[in-house]
């Protein structure tokens, strides 16, 4: 656990992408098994334990320091994980009653003992905080119930100094933040043992945690591990932004660009599984397409609900996030919110991978491909029939569609191939709206941003004028402004609700938004879909912030 509490302490201090790259390439090549797999894990939030939450260990620390110390340490650090490993009491003895709990564990007894131990060297007397290793706390983490959940907790707390509580509380509870993205760990294995990134990638999602055969393959202590009758991962093709003003549509194809989740399904041996965008599986949460598709295929595609107002067409991303995240789907969330895939691309079928071939050829097989899918879950991505470029420019500024997001642009002698690669796709988001809004209330960020208040939520005004929330942001203004909005906040406070502070009403913000959706479940009737701070509008009365009327009048 020390080597992975250093590891963790780095990352958070260390901003700079390639550093953090050689920090946990060093790590993959001088941790043994598990460690190493369960650690890794854990930095890109693949592992779940049910039993530990959030007020577990508010409860549990209860039961150690002051209540109200507690409650203030946590508002000013504003990280659960963090207040409870500074404040929880040092101890180098476990209490006689949590050795019990300890044996349900299976972790190693209390007593200094000989061991050998990667973290401490081999075979020196240790004091228990030495003994815990990064696969007992996954072992004991897994296996506890939540009756028993604060007594193991609060076990595994007092083998371990500052340091290591920290990362076992971000171990149990996730949210890591520490600036590692899957997509960055995975190019560590890469580098840690020379093998290819997109192999990496396809191995990743189909070996479960801690990845012992992935680490024998990439040390050379094993064959590569066989994906014959796996429905695994395929690292998707991605798109850069349209910076030029233009290019030849007789080179490029244009689709349209949808405005829902990017997904991957795939049927390998006797089970099909949904792929998020980063590798993340989702099936569980749309069980109604894991049973329509029943094709030797892969499809990358975008997930959309349908929408009643619209004919049964795409609705607006806010109805399909009212079916993201779940784990169990009612009989009501299908009817009320059908899911459905526009499908963009066939990658491979009937047990032949067609990523290689240019975009034409694989466009040709998905047009006799998609008849074979179910109609009332799957359809087909059309392409853009523009005269040129000019033409294109027109459709897109005019596309105001709750489901369309702006124009795709594929050239069509291109393979699919992994990530970015530049001149191969492109995307042309259609420009953001905007509105002037009032700064209602602040609350305090994460991570780097726990200090300052960060997160604002806006509001416009109402016929009868009150000032509505409207949304959230959280983004859009540099370091600089971010200071100077954290003083209005601490300067303009009228009122204190647990970590949210309601400002007085005078800061107008202009909003970017790149939709409007109605909402039910928001007293001003509206959701923006990607609010962000576009500008700070000091020289603006907040009476002059726009209404509720100009907002409604944007939906789609």
């Amino acid at each position: 656990m020390k080597r992975f509490a250093a590891l963790i302490d780095r990352l958070i201090y260390t901003r700079s992408r390639n550093s953090k790259l050689a920090l946990i390439v060093d790590y993959l090549r001088h941790t043994p098994d598990p460690d190493r797999g369960w650690a890794i894990a854990a930095l890109t939030e693949s592992l779940d334990f049910p039993a530990v939450k959030a007020g577990t260990v508010r409860t549990l620390l209860a039961t150690r320091v002051d209540e109200e110390l507690f409650r203030l340490s946590r508002h000013f650090v504003g990280d659960t994980a963090e207040t409870a490993a500074l404040l929880w009491p040092d101890s180098l003895a476990v209490r006689g009653e949590e050795r019990l709990s300890l044996s349900k564990t299976r972790l190693e007894p209390p007593a200094a003992v000989l061991r050998d131990d990667p973290s401490t060297g081999s075979g020196s007397p240790q004091d228990e905080r030495d003994l815990l290793s990064v696969s007992q706390a996954v072992d004991a983490l897994s296996s506890t119930s939540r009756s028993d959940a604060p007594a193991i907790v609060a076990s595994l707390l007092d083998r371990l100094d500052a340091d290591g509580r920290y990362a076992l509380l971000k171990l149990a509870l996730g949210g890591m933040r520490v600036g590692v993205s899957a997509r960055l760990a995975k190019q560590a294995f890469a580098q840690a043992f020379d093998v290819p990134v997109d192999d990496v990638e396809e191995l990743w999602h189909a070996i479960p945690p801690p990845y012992a055969p992935l680490f024998a393959w990439g040390e050379g202590r094993g064959e590569r591990p066989d994906l014959a009758d796996v429905a695994f991962f395929r690292p998707f093709m991605l798109a850069h932004p349209l910076e030029e003003e233009s290019v030849d549509l007789a080179d490029y194809a244009a689709e349209w660009k949808w405005d829902g989740i990017r997904v991957q399904i795939v049927r390998g041996g006797s089970e099909t599984r949904i792929y998020s965008r980063g590798g993340e599986e989702i099936s569980g949460a749309f069980p109604e397409l894991i049973a329509a598709f029943d094709q030797d295929a892969v499809i990358d595609g975008e997930l959309l609900v349908r929408g009643e107002i619209q004919g049964g067409e795409a609705a607006s991303f806010n109805a399909l996030q009212q079916r993201l995240g779940r784990k169990v789907v009612s009989k009501k969330m299908l009817a009320d919110y059908p899911a459905f895939v526009r499908v963009y691309d066939l990658l491979g079928v009937d047990g032949n991978d067609l990523r290689g071939l240019p975009w034409t050829e694989r466009r040709r097989q998905l047009e006799a491909f998609v008849p074979r899918l179910a109609d009332s879950h799957f359809d087909l991505s059309q392409v853009i029939d523009a005269a040129d470029f000019g033409d294109l420019a027109e459709r897109r500024a005019g596309a105001r569609d709750a489901a369309i997001e702006g124009v795709m642009l594929k050239r069509r002698d291109a393979p699919y191939v992994a990530g970015r690669r530049a001149g191969l796709w492109y995307k042309w988001k259609r420009d953001p709206l905007t509105a002037d809004c009032v700064m209602m209330y602040a609350q305090r960020g994460n991570g780097r941003r726990a200090s300052f208040y960060s997160d604002y939520t806006f509001g416009c005004w109402s016929e009868a004028g009150e000032l509505l929330p409207v949304g959230k942001a959280y983004s859009g203004f540099t370091d600089e402004e971010l200071k100077w909005l954290d003083k209005f906040v601490r300067d303009n406070t009228l009122n204190r609700f647990g970590p949210v502070r309601e400002v007085e009403k005078t800061l107008v913000l202009e909003v970017a938004f790149d939709s409007i959706h109605a909402s039910k479940r928001h007293k001003s009737g509206l959701a923006m879909r990607f609010p962000r701070i576009s500008r700070i509008r000091r020289d603006k009365p907040a009476e002059e912030a726009d209404r509720i009327a100009t907002l409604q009048v944007m939906v789609t």
